[in-house]
């Protein structure tokens, strides 16, 4: 009996319900029902009350407004917009703004409802300008391709090189650059422009600061017989100058000096490495260029630099990694260099003389080595404007 009763009470409160919801003619709906829009805000709770006139690609953003449940397609300039049904009600519509690019910018956006009716709001999709993050090699020589990583790539663009000179694009992806390097480039920032904004890259092409290890000319205690100065068919290509090639077996756990020595032993390179990075190192990075024409995967590859003595155990670059005869830009956060050594009892401290400089194989594993080093440089992450 209790059963049935609570299904007859369920029954009648859903009749009413229902009674009530037909009993509402359309003049009883706010606006004679006539679809509005009072505002746009961002979805986020704690910020509720930021009302936005435009908003980023992929964003999500709440319409706010009155009878917006009869909406069948959102339009954002000449973008449809992907419209969830559990996401619209009378009073509001949840939807991300379209991630493609327009071909015709109206800042407008348009709601089309069941009926045909259409409703417009100014609303501006604000589309990126190109970001920069990284090239596959800072030092890529004239007429050869360089790839530039980085984001929102919209056609039409292009690539200035330092000294204002144009790049020849090959290819042209969202997130990756090729272009051809022209001739005469100097050491600089590279330059990435769309329609929508210009960006200056933190790094610099060709990079020739603070190089504190490149073997131009050889100086140091260690090994003048691993430079190569007249690359000929099968050495990698030189990118700045002389570089270091290391073509031999190294057995796991032997001690192969590569490069390096005291400050008065590297001469001035070895006071190239500025103060701020010995104080401040979590705005720099490690950088140099490699090149293996077999792969680095055993043994390990350990570097001093920025040190008032030699520290046999510390900054371990480790394997494995493969280039296939290409040159790469390795980059390394210079805090995880300074903290290895702060590990070891070590703490790098400004010295106007120099610094001590190394680059020793030593670790497990026995090595078939070919791999070139060059442009050993400590370079600031952020370039301040």
């Amino acid at each position: 009996m209790k059963k049935i009763f609570s299904k007859i009470l369920f029954m009648t409160v859903l009749a009413a319900l229902i009674g009530i919801n037909f009993s509402c003619s359309e003049d009883e709906e706010p606006s004679g029902g006539q679809p509005s829009i009072k505002y746009v805000r961002v979805t986020r709770p704690e910020s509720s009350d930021s009302l936005l006139t435009g908003a980023f690609q992929g964003s999500l953003i709440a319409i706010v407004g009155e009878n917006l449940a009869g909406a069948q397609e959102i339009w954002f300039n000449d973008q449809k917009a992907t419209l969830t049904p559990t996401y619209v009600t009378s009073k509001s519509i949840l939807v991300s703004v379209p991630s493609l690019v327009p071909a015709d910018i109206t800042n407008k956006m348009r709601i089309i409802f069941g009926g045909g009716q259409t409703l417009e709001h100014d609303f501006e999709v604000q589309i990126s300008e190109p970001t920069v993050s990284s090239m596959n090699s800072e030092y890529v020589p004239d007429g050869a391709v360089a790839t530039i990583k980085g984001d929102f790539f919209y056609e039409p663009l292009t690539v200035t090189f330092p000294g204002g000179i144009v790049g020849e694009l090959v290819s042209v992806e969202d997130q990756t650059i090729q272009v051809r390097v022209p001739a005469g480039v100097n050491p600089g920032q590279i330059t990435v422009t769309t329609k929508f904004g210009e960006t200056k890259s933190d790094f610099w092409f060709r990079d020739n600061r603070n190089i504190f290890l490149s073997s131009d000319p050889f100086t140091g205690w260690w090994n003048e017989k691993y430079v190569v100065t007249d690359p000929v068919e099968g050495d990698p290509v030189a990118i700045n100058g002389n570089y270091i090639r290391v073509k031999e077996a190294i057995g796991g756990w032997a001690w192969k000096e590569v490069a390096g020595g005291p400050p008065d032993a590297m001469g001035a390179i070895s006071k190239n490495i500025p103060d701020d990075a010995i104080l401040r190192p979590a705005d720099y990075n490690l950088k140099f260029e490699v090149n293996t024409k077999k792969p680095y995967n055993n043994n390990m590859l350990k570097i001093n630099v920025g040190l008032n003595d030699f520290v046999t155990d510390a900054y371990q670059w480790a394997p494995p990694i493969d280039t296939k005869g290409e040159w790469v830009t390795i980059v390394i956060p210079f805090e995880e260099v300074a903290g290895s050594y702060a590990t070891a009892g070590v703490k790098m401290a400004v010295n106007p003389n120099g610094y001590f400089t190394r680059l020793l194989f030593h670790g497990g594993g026995d090595l078939d080595a070919d791999i070139a080093l060059d442009n050993f440089r400590v370079v600031p992450k952020v370039l301040r404007k």
